[in-house]
Order: structure tokens, then sequence, then C-alpha cells
């Protein structure tokens, strides 16, 4: 506010302004110190609010950043380290939207990301990650915006080729069909705007006022660009991505040199249609900062009614079906009939495949019409082509590549570390095959625990399918994020309320998360009564417009910004029933199981067992083998016999505290107790930790087991069921290689000393695991 005088209305206004955002942010800062007033209604929408309201001016941008460094510098100093990462995922958001920051106010907020290496994780890998992009945008401004809408649109890009989408996955047996109804109506109209000359013109218009500052005339350009033909805007698209990235990826790039480059381009953009504008360029009246809309990502929303729809939509989004050629080289070593080949093999993965006698004569001029086009080369050389036999012995890659894939295709999460009880934090990996990976898949499920089960045994089945036949490992980068949806209302009166409790037991991974990542439970797990209660609201002009900002762009935000992934155990289980002609069944839990004595016997078993039971009291008699978890990690196996009404084997832990990788089994033993008035009985819980443990019927009396709290995924009729830590696919492979040729190893030797041994769950969170 140069040039104002003392009490000017300027200086009110801005005071006032600063003043609103101020009290926003440490409204913010109390929800995370659970001071936030009595009204939960509007809890969860605190960031939402504050980045919409800068939105509506853009030129708050700077005042917004500006005291979010300050809160961010005092949190430091006050040592509130809970606030440190919510304040800089919240200013970095805001700094991706804002049309301009200066070259100071980013230095600040780069020389503060510097401070953060000396902290622990995750703040130092944060702190890293952040520092990187900022000394890339202050070089290039507009760079990360540029970024993030090109791979999120999927924009035709040579210098910047990475591609990402959103796949929402909803079970519908889990959710009303309101609930899906909603959700599938908001996901198409966020995509109605989003066409790919918009976006392109986003783009172009969002970095030259990134570069240019208030001498950027944005009606000027927003007008030069709209009565340009598309072929023009690709044109000018190209040339500003290639100058960005141009001045990002140099290492002695100079912040002035770059926006004078893009002076000249924004200079004949307005040049090259004079007559739409009244003012000839660099005369036209400058308005100020103005906002450019950052376009929703490519959201996609199914309904998870097969086993295998989650793979079969990631192989669809590498390779399209309609697709007839790819410029990375993928359509030299997969053809669009293995994408078709390779989905049929979904209903037949675990089958042998024979080879087939072929008819076909080896000469190209032989084969039907049909096929010959499938061979059609892209390239303008056709008569040439024709000459050279297509699709003959395809080069098959060497095991050690393979594995190379897979160990990179599991994160990172699985590698060992010398502390191996502890949970382990997530640290985004780095690409280690020789492909590199341009798409990125967001998985985002919506529900309760019992979908992380389906997904849970989507991915064992995705990995063992990799191990098989490596596809998907070595160019797709896969993220996992999860939206706690509670149908029920919430009852913050009734706290001993049956429903309530059922609830909570269905979201426990949810739980886990909000206490372990605080932003999480403001932004995520505290809208889990929302989605439904907007999903129900009768159709009125008011409601498509709050679901559609707000439900989109909490996704957004979440996809965004959710970095750090926490890693879960994923766990086998073999389960053996009561008939020996019935083979043992295997399958995978994320979150519990449980098991129960069914309280129905038939009339052959209650005449028999009548007399036991009345010895013995309710239940049936249980063996239970099991490796005790210390903190040491040795090995102690311990044995036990009891009589019990049932167990249930829990993965999430109740406290953050406790922070071990392992089980908690709470058994519900029978006691019989003697005294002067006759025998009687009492349940007690016999809890133990384990990683391995074994339960088998004595006395050959069937049991139930239950697996993710899915009743679906119930088997009756078990008699023993061994449960331990899942195996990474690979790691089985190689261990398998290698031990034909060591057969008296034990221990692992060579490759397989170096690969992730358990399968982890990565789910994608602000935070991680904050120590």
């Amino acid at each position: 506010f140069q040039g104002c005088w003392p009490g000017c209305s300027c200086l009110f206004i801005s005071t006032e302004v600063e003043s609103d955002i101020l009290r926003r942010v440490r409204t913010l800062l109390r929800e995370l110190d659970g001071h936030h007033p009595a009204c939960q209604c509007d809890r969860g929408m605190l960031r939402w609010t504050l980045h919409k309201k800068i939105d509506q001016n853009p030129s708050n941008s700077s005042i917004l950043v500006r005291i979010l460094v300050k809160e961010l510098e005092r949190a430091e100093r006050g040592d509130f380290r809970h606030y440190i990462i919510p304040l800089l995922h919240t200013l970095m958001y805001t700094l991706i939207k804002a049309p301009c920051i200066s070259d100071e106010l980013c230095g600040r907020v780069y020389d503060f990301c510097k401070k953060l290496l000396t902290l622990p994780k995750p703040f130092c890998t944060i702190g890293l990650d952040y520092a990187i992009r900022l000394k890339m945008e202050r070089t290039a401004p507009g760079m990360l915006y540029q970024r993030m809408v090109i791979s999120e649109q999927s924009l035709k890009s040579d210098p910047y080729p990475y591609q990402e989408k959103i796949f929402i996955f909803a079970d519908p047996e889990l959710l009303s069909e309101a609930i899906c109804n909603a959700l599938v109506t908001d996901t198409k109209a966020a995509q109605v705007s989003q066409s790919p000359r918009a976006c392109m013109c986003y783009v172009i218009i969002h970095t030259m006022q990134a570069a240019l500052g208030e001498g950027c005339d944005v009606s000027g350009l927003k007008g030069s660009l709209q009565d340009m033909p598309t072929s023009d805007v690709e044109h000018w698209f190209r040339q500003v991505v290639a100058a960005v990235e141009c001045a990002g990826n140099e290492a002695s790039a100079d912040r002035g040199q770059h926006a004078a480059r893009l002076e000249k381009v924004y200079h004949t953009i307005l040049s090259s249609l004079q007559a739409a504008s009244l003012f000839p360029p660099g005369d036209a009246p400058l308005e100020g900062l103005q906002d450019t809309p950052l376009p929703n990502p490519n959201i996609s929303f199914h309904l998870w009614t097969e086993d295998d729809q989650l793979w079969k939509e990631l192989v669809l989004f590498i390779r399209p079906l309609s697709q007839s050629c790819e410029p990375d080289g993928l359509s030299q070593d997969l053809d669009n009939f293995e994408i078709q080949d390779i989905i049929s093999d979904c209903e037949c993965c675990e089958q042998t495949r024979f080879s087939v006698l072929s008819t076909d004569s080896g000469i190209e001029r032989d084969l039907p019409v049909a096929a010959e086009e499938l061979f059609t080369p892209c390239s303008a050389e056709t008569e040439q082509s024709r000459l050279q036999r297509k699709g003959g012995i395809k080069k098959k890659t060497s095991p050690l590549e393979s594995m190379a894939f897979l160990q990179a295709g599991c994160n990172g999460p699985g590698a060992k570390s010398p502390v191996k009880l502890q949970r382990r934090l997530g640290i985004p990996s780095e690409p280690a095959a020789p492909l590199q990976r341009l798409h990125t898949a967001r998985i985002v499920l919506l529900g309760d625990d019992r979908i992380l089960g389906r997904l849970a045994q989507a991915y064992h089945s995705l990995r063992k399918r990799e191990t098989r036949r490596v596809f998907l490992t070595p160019r797709l980068n896969l993220q996992f994020y999860y939206i706690p949806i509670v149908t029920g209302q919430p009852n913050t009166l009734a706290v001993a309320d049956h429903a309530v409790t059922g609830q909570e037991e269905l979201c426990e991974v949810a739980g886990y998360l909000s206490r372990a990542d605080p932003w999480y439970e403001s932004n995520i797990n505290a809208l889990c009564h929302m989605i439904p209660k907007l999903a129900t609201m009768p159709s009125s002009p008011s409601k498509h417009l709050v679901t559609d900002l707000f439900i989109t762009d909490v996704i957004a935000y979440y996809v965004r910004m959710g970095i750090q992934p926490v890693c879960f155990q994923v766990y086998a289980v073999k389960i053996f029933f009561n008939d020996p002609a019935q083979e043992p069944a295997e399958d995978v839990f994320l979150t519990e199981l449980h098991s129960q004595v069914p309280e129905s016997i038939s009339h052959r078993e209650l005449s028999m067992t009548r007399k036991k039971m009345t010895l013995d009291g309710p239940g049936i008699d249980l063996t239970v083998t099991y490796r005790k978890v210390v903190v040491s990690d040795r090995v102690k196996e311990l044995a036990m016999s009891l009589r019990s009404t049932g167990l249930v084997m829990k993965a999430i832990p109740a406290d953050e505290a406790e922070d071990l990788v392992c089980l908690n089994v709470n058994i519900t033993e029978i006691v019989r107790i003697n005294n002067l008035s006759g025998r009687s009985f009492s349940a007690v819980a016999n809890r133990l930790k384990t990683r391995n443990i074994k339960i088998r019927s004595t006395e050959q009396r069937p049991f139930m087991v239950c697996l993710d709290k899915d009743s679906r995924r119930t088997y009756r009729n078990v008699i023993s069921v061994e449960v331990s830590p899942c195996l990474e696919p690979s790691y089985c492979l190689q261990k398998t290689r290698t031990m034909k040729f060591s057969l008296h190893e034990t221990e692992d030797v060579g490759l397989v000393k170096y690969m992730p041994k358990s399968l982890l769950l990565p789910i994608n969170t602000f935070a991680g695991i904050i120590q």
C-alpha cells in the first residue's frame, strides 16, 4: 500500500482482512488441540472455508502465506510440533493456487523447510520434499501449479509426461444407494467444465501471472486465448511448459531470465489478435491479481462388484484398449490383444498356462485381413513394414529384471529394518525399476474397515499376479487413500449406545490414523458423517453447490497433500475344515479375525455333548500354539489348552503408544469354579500378543471364523486355523528359486536378503506417524 496516508481506508481494510484471516487460522489450530466450540456441525470444514475465502479474493494469498509463516515460526519456537505439518500443508496448498507470491516470501518458506531437516521423521521428510519444490518454484514461478494440472488432467506434454488419475472405490453393499448415486453425480459434474483446452488456458494464464505479477493483463490474455483456435492454444501451451521446465531443470537458471522469456511469449499472444482488444499490447489497464481456478483432478467412481475389478481398472489406465500405439515404447512389449489376454487371465490367474499349437504359416501375406490390421505399424512406411514379421517371438525379461520390478513395486514400506517389531513410518519411495513410472493411480476407498479388508485381498492378489507376469509394477506408482463413511448419525450424548460402539468398531483403521495424524482427523475422519448427510439432503439449488464444491474439494485436497503412508501388516490365514475331503482355504485379513462357537448344535451332537458340556461348561476345548512377541524379538514358543467360547485377533493397535506390529488376541476362556453351592462357570479374558498362532479344536467340534468384520467372508465348520504375517509374493518366489540351489540354507541368502519380506498395505495420510 505504497502512497497511502495515515488513516487511509486501504490500511483499515488491510488490517481488517488480516485480522479475519488470522482469526480463522487460530481457530483451525484450536481444533487441532481439541478445544473446538461445542457446535460440531462445522468440524472439518475450517480448512475448506479458509481456502475458499482466499479463492474469492486472490490478492489475499500473500497475506495468508505471511500469517502461516509467522505461525510456523512461532510453533517451532514454542515446540508445538503438532501444528507444524498442518500449517505447512495449508501454506503449500495456498502457494500452489496463489496467482503470484513474491520471491522474498517464498524464500522465508524455503528457509523454514530447511530447518525441518534437523527434526525426526516425518518432519524432515515433508520438509525436504517441500524444500525441493520451493526451490524450483522460486526459479520458475507457477511450476507447481503447472505440473499438477498437467499430470491430473493427463495433458500431452513432452517435457513433463506424467499422468495421474483418482479411482474412487465404494462397496455397494456397505453404502446406501443414495450415497453412491450422489457420489456418482458429483464426480461427473466435476468433470464437465474441465476440457483439455480450458485446462491449457489455465496453465498459460497462471504461469504468466505468476512470473509477471500485476504487470500481466489477465483479461486481455483470456480474450486472446478464447478467440484462438485450439491448435494455437496447444502451441502456446507447449511453449509455456517448455520455458518453465527448462528454467526449473537448469542449475544456473535465474528468475529474471525466466520472467523475460515468458514476457516475450506473453506479448506475442496479445499481439496475435490485436483486434480483440481495445488497447494496444502493453497499454491495457491493469486489474490486479485475478484468480485462476485449479481444475478438479480426473476422478472416476467405481462400484466394487468384482474381486479383480481394481486390477482391471489399473491395466486399462496404463494402456486403454482403444489405444493403438504408445509413444513411450509400451506397444513394443504389449499389444492391445495382449491386454485382452491379460484381463481374461483374471478369471484363471492361478491356473497353469498351457502352450497352444500354432497353425500360423509365419508368412505375413497369409494372415487374414482382420489379423493383418492388428500388426499395422504406427509409422508411415507401411510397405517396408510389411516385409517384417510382426508379433513373433518376444524377448522375456530376465529373472533379475523381474525381481527388480517386483521389489520396486513394494514401494519400500516392506523393506527390512533393524527394528523389526516397530510399525514403519511411511517413506515416499523412489522408483528403482529401469522403466520410468509415468502413471500414478490414486485409489480412494470409501466405507469402513470391511472395504479395507477387500483392498487387502485385492492388493495381495495383485502382487501375486505381478509375480507371475510383471506388467503394472515397472510402469505404475500406486497410492492408497481411505475416507471413512459412517451411515448412522453421531450421538454424543449416549456414550453407551451400542449402535455408536458398533460404528466405532467398524472404523478402527480410521481411528488409528486419526490418533497418529491430527490433520487426518480434522479433514477426513471428522467428515465421516457429513457425506451421507449431504447425499440424503433434499434436492435444492444450493445442494449441488455445496456437494460439488465440498466433497470433491476434500478428496482433491487429500490426494494432493497426503504424501505420507502408514503401513499396515497384512496377515495370512489358513483354514482347515471338519470335512477331511474339503481342501484348506487360504485368505488374508487386515484388521480382525473373529472366531465364535455356534450356539445352534445339531440333535446328534447335542445328545453326545450334553453331558460333557454339563461337566466342562459352554464352549469347546482348544489347543493354542503361538509365538510370543517381546520387544527383543526373541523367539519364544508357547502352548496352552483351554475351553473357550470364542476369540478375537486384532491387528490394529487400540492405543497409538502401543506401536508393536503384532496381533492382540483376546480369548474368552471358560473357568470352572467349585464352591459350596455347587459348580459354576465364569468367562475370563485371556490376552496375549503374537505374530504367529495356531488354534485347533481338540474335540473335533467345528467353530466359525469371520475376517475383517465382513459377514460375506465367514467360514463355517472350521476345526483349525493358522495365522501368520503375509509374505510378499516376490519374496516367496525368489526364496523358492534360492532353495533349489542351496537346500540346506535356512536363512535368507543372495538377493532374498535385500527384498521386502512382509506384505504391507500403505495408506496415505498427511503426516504418517508423528513420533
